[in-house]
């Protein structure tokens, strides 16, 4: 017969073994991924000789459009914060970017901690996961419709011209188009629903599930209605400050290319983009590391980058853009605890 005891500690004990298997099993899924994409890394990395020879007004080039996408970055998280000041929300986000690409968890361990700072800036920690929660619906909402908006363009045969005038230009007529649609889908619901019922048919016709996709309109129309709510009156600047941050991170992808003396078609290029936002989505790496390398370089060489400059342009563009915010994130959390304290910690 069982004692009571035993019987207390069992579910105990089940609670704890959970607690630590979850990151387990992520630090496992990591590390094979991580392996399984060992090769492009090094290939990317093995390109390091290559950046002597950059065009660098374009190199830098590089990191001014890169800084530019983090500056719309911070304004769009302190509008959805609806903080005053730009220190906390740039440091917080800064920090908890750094540890969710070092910490398993990614995304939402970022958030965590970053919510935590905010807390030492007076920040409600319910309301800045929220208004976190918000702004990364918006930025995912902006990666997901880019494909979209420039199919046209890819389908078309657009981009003749390679110069990165018109590759900018093809960029920024397709983020104007973003607003736009942005604007319809925050103020009527049709097209959200019309969207919603399109996607939903094609996964049911298309992928065997036990379990046909329902309500996926509805879902929509709920995340549209929880991004607005939290954004209030401030949802057109909220908006611009999405578009300007994808923007910039696309103009950072493509003074990479020039640098490296690559002209590839535009249109393949917003594509290639695309399809490395995405990828850096995925939950197996840190900030997709390893499948963000070997996708943008696939994805360029469709383009008619040629292998070499491809892994070039690859390994400046995550130079900046991964690794660079490492090492920021590291300075600003110090810069907040010295004007804060414990990073709400201590609160």
């Amino acid at each position: 017969m069982t004692s009571s005891g035993a019987v207390d500690t069992d579910p105990e004990r089940r609670a704890a073994w959970k607690r630590l298997a979850r990151p387990a099993v992520l630090l496992a899924v990591t590390g094979i991924s991580i392996y399984l994409l060992l090769p492009s890394l090094l290939a990317v990395f093995g390109s390091w000789r290559s950046l002597a020879h950059l065009d660098w007004p374009f190199a830098i080039l590089v990191l001014a459009f890169e800084v530019a996408s983090y500056v719309c970055l911070w304004e769009l998280d302190r509008l959805a914060l609806r903080m005053k000041g730009w220190f906390p929300v740039a440091a917080a986000q800064l920090s908890g970017n750094a540890v969710g690409r070092i910490l398993p968890g990614g995304g939402a361990t970022a958030t965590a901690f970053a919510a935590s700072m905010l807390r030492a800036a007076g920040a409600d920690t319910g309301e800045a996961v929220a208004g976190f929660g918000a702004s990364t619906l918006l930025q995912l909402a902006t990666t997901l419709t880019l494909p979209v908006l420039a199919l046209p363009a890819i389908l078309g045969g657009g981009g003749v011209n390679h110069s990165l005038a018109t590759a900018a230009v093809l960029g920024m007529a397709v983020l104007v188009l973003l607003v736009v649609v942005a604007a319809v889908a925050f103020t009527t619901d049709r097209p959200l629903r019309l969207l919603g019922r399109g996607v939903q048919w094609l996964l049911n016709a298309t992928v065997r599930r036990r379990r046909h996709v329902t309500e996926l309109p509805e879902e929509l129309l709920a995340d549209r209605d929880f991004i607005r709510s939290t954004l209030g009156e401030r949802w057109k600047a909220a908006v611009l400050a999405a578009a300007g941050n994808t923007g910039f991170d696309y103009l950072a992808l493509l003074a990479a290319l020039h640098a490296v003396g690559a002209q590839p078609r535009p249109s393949l290029v917003l594509l290639a983009y695309t399809a490395a936002e995405l990828l850096a989505l995925l939950p197996f790496t840190p900030g997709g590391l390893g499948f963000v390398e070997a996708g943008l370089v696939g994805t360029l060489r469709l383009a008619g980058v040629p292998g070499g400059d491809a892994l070039t342009a690859t390994l400046l563009y995550r130079l900046v853009a991964f690794w660079l915010p490492l090492p920021a994130g590291g300075v600003a959390h110090l810069l907040f605890r010295r004007r804060y304290g414990d990073g709400g910690r201590s609160h």
